[in-house]
Formats: structure tokens, C-alpha cells, sequence
């Protein structure tokens, strides 16, 4: 960082995460659920939306979200290897589910008026910032499309654990991790070496999400010849899930009453749509027994693989058949987008 902007946003910086460790201790004084992500994402979320100053992590983010790659990568067992072609079923509906999601939502974001471009990239169930980015590359609104992802995963965050609970009867008290007290000191070492050195080297090779893709093939590469037995002790994944939180509420900073009005609403009714669309598939995994009801909805509820792999831990669920599907859309979007909307010449108009 210049040394001419540490005055302006360290303060900032600083302010923020106070904000969030506050709201953090708030939920889980309350006894309110996933209180280190949802506490941190409520109280940072009201404070955007009245125009406080806030400022996200930079970094320091980043570096959080190698801890829920670590995670996904210590999952990784010989016995989860073993069942891929069990998944290989449901696996095959996630390029059928990316499709039809763009068949219903281009059209959609269209009928509101979006351009071509930003209708196209909106409607994409990838991640935030790889939208925004091929969006704004391909000449579309950049500020329309990272207010109508980031109100995707807001709102699909925010109700899966009430689905979860209210509908799957899951408790959401899946044990995290140990504490790091218990874990072993070379696996500890072990751990933050895969997730630096995974998230450097993927980042230098170009891989998409390198920050938790990298993290998650060096340590699965670990747990797969034994030399690691564990996730992440428990204190690492709570601090992710402060950050994620943090993350998703700073996105709102400076949003005006305009962009509410039009971005946001435009993004909260898409997740409607979005919301039938995964309880459609959903449904037929389960009923074709492809998988059981909480893997199944955590599967293909289209979250961020950040957000969805804390709720597969907190769930219990199959964190190797949940991310497995993720992984897939998420290749899916990241390299047919891209070369969909070029076949079909889909330009601003």
C-alpha cells in the first residue's frame, strides 16, 4: 500500500473490523446463529446502508479465506476419492442447472432494462468478483453487477440457515475444528504452509480462486498421503467466517437510494427465481437418491464457495460432495461465460 493512503485507510480499516468484532459478540450474546459470520455481515451491512466510511480487509481477506481451502483440502480423504463416481450423477446436473439459470435470468435482467452485457453477467451464478470482472472487461456496469452478486450471496447466506434448520432439521452445530491447543504443532505448520504457499502459487499460475483452490489441492495432496489428519483448528474458521461477514456487509459502502431501488431490488428478485431453480434441483437429487437432503440443497444452493463451505461445516454436511458441485459450477461459469456471450456476440448495446 502507498505510505500517502495508511493515514486515510488504516482508521478506516481498524474502524471496520471493530464494528465487526462488535457485532460478533453481539449475535453470540444473543445466542443468535453463526454469530462470527452473521454478527460481523449485520453490523457492517447497517452501517453501509446509513454511509459510515467502512473499508474492506484487502489481504488480510484474502489470507482468511486460504483457511476454509485448508479446510475443504483436509476433507480430501482416500474415502472421499472413493466416492466420486457415486457423485459423478448429481455432478452431471450442475452444467444443466448453470444453463438454465442463464436461460431464465439474461431474459429477466433484460425486461428491466440492463444492457446486453450486464444482463448476461448478472444473471451468471459465478463468483463476485470474477463477474465484475469479465462484466466490466466486456463493457457492462461494473457497480450494477457487484451490487446484484453481492445481494445474491447476501440473501442466499442469510436464509440457508433458516432452510437448513427450519426445513432439514439440521442443528448447525457441526464441530469446526479442534482447538489449536490440541492439534499437532507440524500439522499446524503444515496447514499455514498450504495455505500461503497454495494461494501464491496458484495466483502466479492464474487459477481462478486461488486463494481457496490452492490452499485446498496442496492440503488435500497432504491429507491424502497421511502427513495431515485434521482441518484447521476451530479458532482459524471462526476468524474466517468474521471476515466473510465483514466482507459481504462492506460491499453496500456508498450505495445510493438509486442503486437501492434499482440494483438491489433487481438482485432480490432474482434470488427468487434463483431460490425455485435450486429447490427444483434439489428435490430431484433427492428423489433420485443422488444425495440426501442437506448435501443435496447445500449443493446447489448458488452461494459463494466461501460462504457455502462454512455452512457445509457448521451443517455436518459432506464438505467433499457439496464443494465437488460448487467447484463445477463454478468452472462451468468461469470458462463458458465468457465464451458463450462471444459465440452469441453479446455486446452493449
Amino acid at each position: 500500500m502507498p505510505r500517502s493512503l495508511i493515514p486515510d485507510q488504516m482508521p478506516k480499516r481498524l474502524a471496520t473490523l471493530a464494528l465487526a468484532l462488535l457485532g460478533a459478540g453481539l449475535f453470540y450474546l444473543l445466542g443468535l446463529p453463526l454469530p462470527f459470520l452473521f454478527g460481523p455481515m449485520a453490523a457492517c451491512l447497517v452501517a453501509a446502508l446509513a454511509g459510515a466510511p467502512l473499508r474492506g480487509m484487502g489481504t488480510i481477506s484474502t489470507l482468511a479465506r486460504t483457511v476454509l481451502g485448508v479446510a475443504v483440502g483436509a476433507s480430501i480423504t482416500p474415502e472421499v476419492v472413493g466416492r466420486i463416481p457415486q457423485m459423478a450423477g448429481s455432478v452431471a446436473l450442475v452444467p444443466v442447472y448453470v444453463v438454465i439459470i442463464g436461460i431464465v435470468g439474461v431474459p429477466f435482467f433484460r425486461r428491466l432494462g440492463y444492457d446486453p452485457v450486464t444482463a448476461w453477467y448478472a444473471a451468471m451464478p459465478g463468483g463476485l468478483q470474477d463477474m465484475v470482472t469479465f462484466g466490466k472487461e466486456a463493457g457492462g456496469d461494473g457497480r450494477a453487477l457487484a451490487l446484484i452478486h453481492a445481494t445474491r450471496v447476501l440473501i442466499i447466506v442469510t436464509l440457508a440457515p433458516l432452510i437448513l434448520t427450519g426445513l432439514y432439521g439440521s442443528s448447525l452445530t457441526g464441530v469446526l475444528g479442534a482447538p489449536a491447543r490440541d492439534l499437532p504443532l507440524a500439522e499446524l505448520a503444515m496447514m499455514a504452509a498450504a495455505a500461503v504457499l497454495g494461494w501464491k502459487g496458484a495466483e502466479r499460475i492464474g487459477l481462478f480462486g486461488a486463494s481457496i483452490l490452492g490452499p485446498m489441492i496442496v492440503t488435500g495432496v497432504l491429507s491424502l498421503t497421511g502427513m495431515i489428519h485434521s482441518r484447521p483448528p476451530a479458532e482459524a474458521i471462526l476468524t474466517a467466517q468474521l471476515f466473510i461477514g465483514l466482507g459481504i456487509g462492506v460491499q453496500y459502502v456508498g450505495v445510493t437510494f438509486r442503486e437501492l431501488r434499482s440494483f438491489v431490488l433487481s438482485g432480490l428478485a432474482f434470488v427468487v427465481l434463483l431460490a425455485m431453480l435450486a429447490a427444483l434441483f434439489t428435490e430431484l437429487v433427492m428423489l433420485t437418491g443422488l444425495a440426501r437432503p442437506v448435501e443435496g440443497f447445500l449443493a446447489f444452493a448458488p452461494g459463494g464457495q466461501a460462504e457455502m463451505t462454512v455452512l457445509a461445516l457448521v451443517a455436518g454436511a459432506d464438505l467433499g460432495f457439496v464443494i465437488l458441485h460448487h467447484l463445477t459450477r463454478i468452472v462451468v461459469v468461469i470458462l463458458g461465460a465468457p465464451v458463450v456471450a462471444r459465440v452469441l456476440q453479446v455486446r452493449r448495446s
